[in-house]
């Protein structure tokens, strides 16, 4: 069999776009394969959770749209399939006078965007959050909780139940272009097809390479660390409490998410991880390092952010520092009320020049199309993300 349509990858991006081509196209020949022996294994099912709203992103750029409209639909997706969700609202806190400045620019951009955002005084922050300790901040109703996994197997049904084939355990091999066609080389044979969709995640660019594309960018890990509020300490938190985010540092810092089961999750801080499938500290592949160590990029990087990055590390490293950045944010937190929740591993890619590639990243060839930076709030917007994708294909 020729497919029209194969794609690479199992996460949630993937499958969206997967869902989207049923509904586009009823009639195509469609595959997608994934290495995994599930669905949203890796980016897609370690995230925290969050529905964003698209408050932080640059006016403009593809994360803003695609979250603003992501949010929505996302919401109208879990409402139609009844998957557990709540659009329980956040605060951005500012902690300190010195970042009232930082909190008014992101009022004025949540406007531009499209967002409701209100103003919050001291008194009305303990409102939403008593636990909270802030000079001012930010409520942003349309921020919400989901289950991203649930999401993904969700899409995976709609899909197999609209004729395309779905298959785990299948490793991308190799990747062979003929004049009318690509064979895509798996562990489980080949597959051809007249257009290949490349949603690798972490392998994106790899992928990418494989076939003859061209980014200019390489995918490096950054691996997020959480802890968990105890049970008896759950009620520090109600919602999502976010801090003021640090123009200087391309990450958002430590924040609380409270999840769908009820639990609550602080953080993440983010470092360098030493594979790209490195979701603990004692996770090495020294083949990806190597990688990494030798793009030039990366160390320009790190000459740029090496004080934040410092930061990161000993944060990693020292269970009292973590703690003392969330109780920047609730003082009465203690170490005794938190304990490790695992981590995640955000695919970003990196410009040759040393600059994170802030957008998203589509890159189109022949008979070819490329997701080569799809990190948060990618969960948020996969459904729009898809819809970009396949307008994409024409």
């Amino acid at each position: 069999m020729v497919y029209d349509f194969a794609i690479v990858g199992g996460g949630i991006v993937g499958l969206a776009t997967l869902h989207e081509l049923t509904q586009k196209l009823p009639q195509a020949q469609l595959l997608l394969i994934e290495k995994e022996e599930r669905w949203a294994a890796h980016q897609t099912g370690h995230n925290s959770g969050v529905i964003h709203s698209g408050i932080y992103y640059k006016p403009g750029s593809a994360k803003a749209r695609l979250a603003v409209a992501g949010a929505r639909s996302m919401t109208t997706f879990c409402q139609t399939h009844g998957i557990a969700h709540d659009i329980c609202g956040k605060v951005i806190v500012a902690t300190d006078p010195s970042e009232l400045s930082r909190l008014d620019s992101l009022a004025e951009r949540a406007k531009v965007n499209g967002i409701v955002a209100h103003r919050l005084m001291p008194e009305q922050l303990q409102e939403h959050e008593p636990h909270v300790r802030g000079v001012a901040g930010i409520f942003v109703p349309s921020t919400g909780i989901i289950d991203y996994i649930e999401v993904a197997q969700k899409l995976a049904q709609l899909s197999n139940e609209h004729g395309a084939q779905l298959c785990l355990n299948t490793k991308l091999l190799g990747v062979i272009h003929k004049p009318d066609s690509v064979t895509l080389q798996t562990t489980q044979g080949d597959f051809t097809t007249r257009f290949l969709i490349n949603c690798g995640g972490l392998y994106s660019d790899r992928i990418a390479a494989l076939s003859g594309a061209t980014s200019h960018a390489k995918i490096v890990p950054f691996r997020g660390e959480y802890f968990e509020l105890i049970p008896e300490k759950r009620s520090l938190v109600k919602g999502l409490i976010y801090p003021v985010p640090n123009p200087s540092f391309p990450f958002l810092g430590v924040h609380f998410t409270r999840m769908t089961d009820g639990s609550v999750h602080a953080g993440p801080n983010a470092v360098l991880a030493l594979a790209r499938e490195g979701y603990r500290k004692s996770d090495l592949n020294l083949g990806e390092l190597r990688e990494m160590l030798t793009y030039p990029a990366l160390w320009k990087l790190a000459v740029k952010h090496g004080g934040e990055g410092a930061k990161e590390i000993l944060r990693s490293l020292s269970k009292t520092l973590f703690v003392r950045s969330m109780q920047a944010l609730i003082p009465e937190i203690q170490a005794e009320d938190v304990t490790p929740a695992g981590a995640g591993v955000r695919a970003q890619a990196l410009k040759n020049t040393g600059e994170l590639v802030d957008d998203f990243l589509l890159v189109r060839g022949e008979r070819q199309l490329h997701v080569c930076n799809a990190p948060s709030p990618a969960a948020t917007a996969s459904l729009e993300i898809a819809k970009e994708i396949v307008q994409n294909l024409g």
